[in-house]
């Protein structure tokens, strides 16, 4: 491993965090917290860190890794992930191994000869091999720097993704408690919070803003949702790079093959998929542009990819964590990305059918009821999406005007009396029929079906014709939503009212809903789902245009080359600063955002002459 020209050295006295920062990352200042944070831990105290995705959060434990004496040691969920990271790490200069069940055994031989001899900055491990009690022998006799826990969520049941083997961690915190500990997480709700420091027994929690302002959060209501999705890619670049989520694998399969028929490089991933085919795609979706990933919840934990431009869900996901979580994968660099989805009542039917059939505990049953609840609040919401998704973390924000409702608000009523008819015709019938059913009783619908039960016959009998079948649709779900009416999946999809649901009738108390469920992906391509998320439109001429394309190629050929993604090499915004600056001398180029000193030395020459080729061209 070539190192950088900066002499790393883990002496704080030599390399302050400020130089590694300039020279290593190409940065010229901290963001946020994170100083507050790396300086904490230099002086080897531990912590919790809550910061959004493509905050930084890794900065806060790579940097006092290379400033502390010893090897960090970084506890990583996945092997992609590890492997996505020290691929990056290494590039950047760093000496970096990850240790995982997928190395040839030369290969597990010869990282674990160099960490028993003290020469790696960094360790990537999972946490189930860190515990191993040969393993954890050797870390007695290492110096250690720290140990980072990174999706720090996993170790809390009440977290979206809890793993037990995450649960074993919190020996370090006793076996080496002389050794600061960091735990990151980019998703955590106040439960969550409360449980990562308790297992871990620390006491200071850094929580930045969970707000992603580049990102347009857009959601509708399934209508027809595979030609809603198609609609919704034409207004896309062929060369964005995206991530589908679907709930099952047979539907992974089927729509990935479905947009492949449509022209578009497809690939599915899921748990069942052969693992050589699984780390295909993967590595081709990393490495290649223009890659639509159709995945399940299976994928995308860890996945640094940069430049995705949209997360789509075809599915409603289990709760605002997991969503938060999953949208979070788009725009890692903090260029515009869109976070789509649609839904339908089948899906919170179905979401609440899982919970109800899982083996957890009635706590967490209970628990992850009210967090369905409070994404149902947010998918039928008439206010700002990012709003409501900042209040459920305890975070605030003004009505941001890049989302759905702030650019489209959707029409809103009181809606007292339509929930009254609802809830009275489900009584009236049985408490044992759908949704479409109700609907055709409350329209007046003339059907054999209606008057063999003799519904029509019944008070609600065609009482809301003042609202089209869809709307009555969009103001059922949110009554469910409200927890006012439930969905009894053991009973055939049945409606049934719930004690909130009578209490309601009882004291009729004002309830203002939203009336117009809007198509998403509309034609016209006026919807938000319609933003632009090309990088290059944020350059104002074409030649600037056609320069950003032309950089882009070059890195493409050199990720080849060296059989790395082409974001390893430079992020689209480092391109994009320097088509900006135009940088003329190695010393310029040094001084874009990005481009640290390993980076100048490896890339600087070709990318200046590319810069000066076109200049010339256009001279």
């Amino acid at each position: 491993m070539q190192s950088s020209a900066l002499s790393i050295s883990p002496n704080p006295t030599i390399t302050s965090p400020e130089e590694i920062l300039s020279s290593i990352f190409g940065y010229d200042a901290f963001r946020g917290e994170q100083k507050e944070i790396i300086d904490d831990v230099i002086a080897g105290n531990s912590c919790g860190v809550l910061m959004p995705t493509g905050s930084g959060k890794s900065l806060c434990y790579q940097i006092p890794a290379l400033c502390r004496n010893g090897t960090g040691i970084i506890i990583s969920p996945l092997i992609a992930l590890m492997q996505d990271q020290v691929t990056a790490l290494k590039e950047l200069g760093f000496k970096a191994a990850a240790i995982h069940s997928a190395l040839e055994y030369s290969e597990l031989n010869a990282t674990m000869n160099e960490l028993k001899s003290g020469n790696l900055d960094l360790v990537y491990i999972a946490p189930e091999r860190l515990v191993n009690d040969e393993f954890l022998d050797i870390l007695d006799n290492l110096p250690l720097a720290l140990f980072a826990i990174d999706e720090a969520h996993c170790i809390s049941q009440w977290g979206h993704d809890f793993r037990p083997e995450y649960r074993q961690i919190s020996l370090l915190r006793t076996r080496y408690p002389n050794v600061p500990c960091i735990a990151v997480t980019a998703t955590a709700d106040t439960p969550t919070r409360k449980d990562i420091m308790e297992r871990l027994s620390l006491t200071k929690l850094y929580v930045a803003g969970f707000d992603r302002p580049n990102i347009t959060y857009d959601v509708a209501i399934k209508d027809n949702p595979r030609a809603q999705f198609l609609r919704f890619l034409k207004t896309r670049s062929r060369d964005e790079s995206g991530i589908v989520y679907c709930l099952s694998r047979r539907k992974v399969e089927d729509t990935a093959a479905w947009l492949s028929k449509q022209g578009y490089n497809a690939l599915p991933y899921h748990a069942r998929l052969d693992k050589d085919v699984r780390n295909r795609n993967q590595e081709r979706f990393l490495k290649e542009e223009g890659i639509i990933m159709v995945a399940t919840i299976a994928f995308g934990m860890g996945i640094n990819k940069p430049d995705v431009r949209f997360v789509a869900h075809l599915d409603l996901p289990k709760n605002i964590e997991a969503y938060y979580q999953e949208t979070g994968r788009a725009g890692r660099d903090g260029l515009a990305a869109v976070a789509w989805m649609v839904y339908g009542l089948q899906d919170l039917a179905l979401q609440r059918q899982m919970i109800e059939s899982s083996d957890s505990p009635s706590d967490q049953k209970r628990i992850e009821r009210q967090k369905l609840t409070a994404f149902l609040g947010y998918c039928e919401t008439a206010t700002c999406r990012r709003q409501v998704l900042l209040h459920y973390f305890d975070d605030n924000g003004a009505p941001c005007g890049n989302c759905d409702t702030c650019l489209t608000p959707p029409k809103t009523i009181d809606g007292k009396i339509a929930a009254q008819k609802i809830i009275s015709c489900i009584y009236r019938t049985g408490q044992i029929f759908g949704s479409g059913y109700i609907i055709d009783v409350l329209l007046g619908r003339d059907n054999d079906r209606i008057k063999n039960a003799a519904h029509d016959k019944l008070s609600t009998y065609g009482i809301g014709t003042e609202h089209s079948a869809k709307e009555w649709q969009s103001l059922i779900r949110q009554l469910v939503a409200l927890g006012l009416i439930y969905v009894d999946m053991d009973a055939h999809g049945g409606l049934k009212i719930t004690k909130e649901g009578v209490e309601f009738l009882k004291e009729k108390p004002d309830l203002k809903l939203r009336l117009d469920p809007k198509v998403i992906g509309a034609s016209d391509g006026s919807s938000s789902s319609g933003a632009k998320t090309d990088p290059a439109l944020s350059l104002q001429t074409e030649s600037d245009k056609d320069l950003f394309a032309h950089l882009k190629a070059l890195r493409l050929n050199i990720a080849k080359e060296q059989n790395v993604p082409p974001y390893v090499v430079f992020h689209d915004k480092t391109l994009i600063d320097m088509v900006l600056r135009k940088p003329r001398s190695l010393q310029d180029m040094g001084r874009v955002p990005g481009v640290g000193q390993s980076k100048l030395e490896k890339y600087g020459h070709p990318f200046l002459n590319a810069l000066t080729e076109m200049e010339s061209i256009k001279a």
